[in-house]
């Protein structure tokens, strides 16, 4: 008998551990959609209304310019990891050079501006100046 209550409440437990588990995941989920929407909006958006002449113009090459305006139009998108490779990936099929196109998609995702801030109000500007440091350097 007291060898199957104990089962019992493990079991339940466990039930109840995989049920937060679940919850967890859904609010992560949650909250990073918007960052995958607005990834794959904009990757979408490239692909259906930049002209690969307009491309090759903006990134066609991998100049110290073109890569510092790659560097900002990845800072300013922001999006998470995966919507970062399928905008590099539109920038690369419409024109833009490759290097550009991997500045972008890394500077996207270590570039962040919105860390950036989340950085200062938490623990201070010298991880900010790390972040970006450290996001210029890769």
């Amino acid at each position: 008998m007291h060898a199957e209550l104990i089962g019992a409440l493990t079991a339940g437990r466990a039930v109840t551990d995989v049920g937060r588990s679940l919850r967890e995941a859904f609010y992560m989920f949650w909250e990073t959609l918007w960052a995958l929407v607005l990834g794959f909006g904009l990757s979408g958006a490239v692909r259906a209304f930049v002209s690969r002449a307009e491309m090759q113009a903006r990134l066609g090459d991998h100049r110290a310019g073109t890569v510092g305006r790659a560097s900002i139009y990845g800072a300013v998108s922001s999006s998470c990891s995966y919507a970062a490779s399928a905008m590099a990936k539109s920038l690369f099929a419409r024109g833009a050079d490759f290097v550009a196109a991997m500045v972008f998609m890394f500077a996207s995702t270590n570039l962040v501006v919105e860390l950036g801030i989340v950085l200062v109000v938490l623990i201070g500007w010298q991880f900010v100046a790390a972040e970006f440091i450290g996001g210029i350097i890769i």
